[in-house]
């Protein structure tokens, strides 16, 4: 600086300057005002002054010596004084910001109003900012070479690196407050100049992130303190000092490329051969392998919490999942559905396979296990528990279902996956089609037991969601038709032989099902027209006869051949002549009221009741008309073979066939209600068996019904019906084939092949071998022909 008044020095005695205490004041040398002086509390009254007085220990300082005076102006006989003196010591102490004890040998209030001096005043901040890049170089050396020379290693020379860290850190922010002057008056002027804080992080980042070593060892530390954690389940004691250097690390901009990535890579290495040993050295079961990587998830998402980012914690998730899944999800979706059986694990499984974008995996796999694993697919083969296969069904249903929604959620919708619910329908489907026809029929069956059964203690809601249960497996099969037969039957059966639980649940199922599945079961209408008509005709008959004839307990049921799923017989069993002559009785009544009306008789579904005395006492036998035939025979002889029973039975004629006596005689003397016995005894009917009247019968109930043989099917009636089936499906496919071609006049093969699969996939999907069979039978019977160039096209024939 130059002086404009040389020093001056006062005596000893006096302490005028001294005692007074000013502040730096700017002064414009142009300025002719006279300059306003500042005055100063004393430091007791004056928290502020008295604390810049001080030094860094807060003692006072000395203020005694020489005060060097500059004038910057002169008017009339007033003097401008700035006190104090830029000494260079003082920012060199601050430029070196060197760890150990130096102190500074004036106060911070000092250093701060010499840097406005020498800033604002003497305009040599471009010098003091030279100096201060000069001594931030020398400072971050020091540091370096202290970091790489330590004895120390892996988590505690990170402590170390935190330790110099933060006291950098620290001293970077009090170089900010002491030259603020710096930073505002000369660094904001000059815009290509970083401030004093880039300044020292730049060089710091440049010295100490940029060199190897360094970076080497916190990343060696950062995988050794890793590691130990991941291998022996705890928290390692210095986990503090991660947590601390995490913060550094931001601070310095460098935490992503120096520990998010390397961490990243570190758990995508550890994991990977962690996933490898599990599956492929120690063969783990998929459940375990399972659960284990959820624990290990768990850990790292904890971990990462703990110590990084929030944005770094999805990070690690993923790379570890991604790491233990990695060519192992086609073998964990096989063998999951196998192992787990809960939902809860089976949750577990969706939201990590989501997590990798796996899902389509897994929804292949579970398709796949629904339909050709031990589910549908083997449910529907296993002939041997036919009678079972809608319960499992059922159940496995069930549990799909509940899968679908709680395991198989999409967590965005909060509703189950459309992929797993459009897989679970195909699986089914197809899983049906491993066995044609049975799938159908069974249902049908399942649901004549529900409506035999009834509620028995239930609600009406429990019980039609047990109907609805089994018709939802209903839609999953392509023979509609044969549902609809077997539907049929049971329900004549079940009406004709009052075995039905009630009669609006019943009409409550034709409803539905002729809304929601088939129109065609519209034709349960017109059964219950036939039976209230028949009732009405009864009551009618029952009116016009004496109370004590026989005739009031005849009951009689006229249906429509063309509604009740029934064929006619040619012949059949002969009466005893007191029942043919009611039956007589009745036919004339009959006619009289509705001539022109040609009535058959059906006795296979006949019911009688016959009053038996045993030793024990009288009962009532509610039996089948063939039953009745067979034991009335008793009231003659007491024992009788089976050729004499078949002969009676027939009166002359093959009125009743010889499977269908054997199975009457079955019930009556094979069944466990044996009014009836044999010699030999056994379970089968041979020709040179002997029946005699079970004196000994007893029973706890007065009414004992022995008629459950109508309700069962026999083989031969089920075979009847499933050739009545495939029948009509023939003349499905000549109406179907004949209507097609008689509006498009000619068709090539493949589209006569296409459009007849879809004019009746409502009822059934035929096989292509059985469509050309039926193209080829049309051609013979001249509906069709064949073009003489083209031989796969065919033409309508008029």
């Amino acid at each position: 600086m130059t002086d404009a008044i040389s020093l001056l020095t006062f005596p000893n005695t006096s302490k005028a300057f001294t005692a007074y205490r000013s502040t730096v004041v700017d002064v414009d040398d142009r300025s002719t005002s006279h300059p306003r002086k500042t005055p100063r509390l004393d430091a007791d009254s004056d928290s502020g002054s008295a604390s810049r007085s001080r030094d860094a220990k807060g003692k006072n300082v000395d203020r005694d010596g020489p005060v060097r005076i500059q004038v910057h102006g002169f008017t009339g006989s007033h003097f401008i004084f700035v006190l104090g003196v830029w000494r260079p010591s003082h920012y060199r102490w601050c430029g070196r910001i060197r760890k150990g004890s130096d102190q500074l040998s004036t106060t911070y209030e000092g250093v701060y109003t010499a840097c406005r001096g020498v800033v604002c005043v003497a305009g040599r901040g471009e010098g003091l900012y030279e100096m201060l890049k000069a001594e931030m170089h020398k400072c971050v050396n020091r540091l370096a070479e202290e970091l790489e020379k330590t004895n120390k290693e892996g988590v505690e020379w990170i402590g170390q690196f935190v330790e110099t860290c933060a006291w950098f850190e620290g001293q970077v922010a009090l170089l900010e407050s002491l030259l603020t002057y710096l930073d505002r008056a000369y660094v904001f002027k000059n815009p290509s100049l970083p401030s004093i804080r880039d300044l020292a992080f730049t060089r710091f980042r440049e010295r100490i992130f940029s060199g190897y070593f360094i970076v080497d060892k916190l990343q060696k530390g950062i995988s050794t303190w890793v590691t130990w954690e991941r291998n022996e389940g705890q928290v390692h004691i210095h986990r503090p000092f991660l947590k601390e250097l995490v913060s550094h690390l931001v601070i310095h901009c460098v935490y992503d490329a120096i520990f998010e990535r390397h961490f990243v890579e570190q758990t995508q290495e550890y994991f990977s051969k962690e996933s490898y040993q599990m599956v492929e050295v120690e063969k783990a079961k998929a459940k375990v392998f399972l659960v284990h990587c959820n624990q290990r998830i768990n850990e790292e998402q904890g971990r990462a919490r703990d110590v990084m980012l929030d944005c770094t914690v999805a990070l690690i998730r993923d790379a570890a999942i991604r790491s233990l899944f990695e060519g192992r999800l086609e073998w964990m979706a096989k063998e999951v559905f196998m192992e787990c059986k809960g939902t809860t694990d089976l949750k577990k499984t969706y939201a990590l396979f989501s997590s990798v974008d796996g899902l389509p995996v897994l929804c292949r796999e579970f398709k796949a296990y629904v339909q050709a694993g031990k589910t549908v697919q083997d449910i529907v083969k296993d002939a041997s528990k036919d009678d079972e296969m809608v319960n499992r069904l059922l159940e496995f249903k069930a549990f799909a279902d509940t899968t679908l929604k709680e395991a198989f959620v999409d967590p965005s919708t909060k509703q189950s996956n459309q992929d797993f619910s459009y897989g679970l329908i195909d699986a089914f489907t197809k899983g049906f089609k491993a066995r044609r026809n049975k799938p159908a029929e069974q249902i049908a069956k399942h649901v004549d037991r529900l409506m035999r059964h009834g509620q028995r203690g239930m609600s009406d809601a429990a019980f039609e969601a047990l109907l609805d249960a089994a018709l939802a497996l209903y839609r999953f099969t392509d023979d509609k038709d044969v549902f609809r037969t077997f539907y049929h039957r049971a329900l004549a059966k079940r009406l004709l032989l009052e075995r039905s639980a009630s009669d609006d649940f019943e009409k409550a199922m034709l409803k539905k099902l002729k809304e929601k599945y088939d129109p065609e079961f519209g034709m349960g209408d017109h059964m219950f027209n036939d039976l209230a008509l028949s009732r009405d005709i009864m009551r009618e008959y029952h009116a016009r006869i004496r109370d004590v004839s026989s005739l009031q307990n005849i009951s009689v049921m006229v249906l429509q051949r063309s509604v009740w799923p029934f064929h006619a017989r040619d012949t059949d069993v002969d009466l005893p002549s007191s029942m043919q002559a009611d039956l007589d009785n009745y036919t004339s009544f009959y006619k009289i009221k509705h001539q022109g009306h040609k009535l058959e008789w059906d006795h296979s579904l006949g019911i009688a009741t016959v009053k038996a005395r045993f030793a024990a006492g009288p009962k009532d036998l509610t039996v089948s008309l063939y039953q009745a035939v067979v034991l009335l025979l008793f009231n003659k002889e007491t024992e009788i073979g089976y050729r004499h029973i078949l002969e009676e039975t027939r009166m002359g004629n093959l009125k009743i066939d010889d499977g269908e006596l054997r199975r009457t005689l079955q019930s009556l003397a094979c069944a466990n209600k044996k009014v009836l016995k044999k010699r030999p005894v056994g379970k089968d009917v041979n020709d040179t068996d002997v029946f005699y009247f079970n004196a000994e019968f007893t029973d706890p109930r007065a009414k004992v019904h022995i008629n459950s043989i109508q309700a069962k099917e026999t083989a031969e009636e089920n075979q009847r019906t499933q050739s009545h089936i495939e029948g009509d499906r023939k003349h499905y496919l000549d109406a179907a084939i004949v209507r097609i071609m008689k509006a498009k006049k000619e068709l090539l093969y493949e589209l006569l092949k296409n459009e007849t699969i879809d004019a009746v996939k409502s009822h059934f999907v035929p096989q292509v071998s059985v469509i050309k069979d039926r193209i080829d039978g049309l051609v013979e019977q001249e509906y069709l022909r064949r073009d003489e160039e083209d031989r796969n096209l065919y033409i309508y024939v008029a």
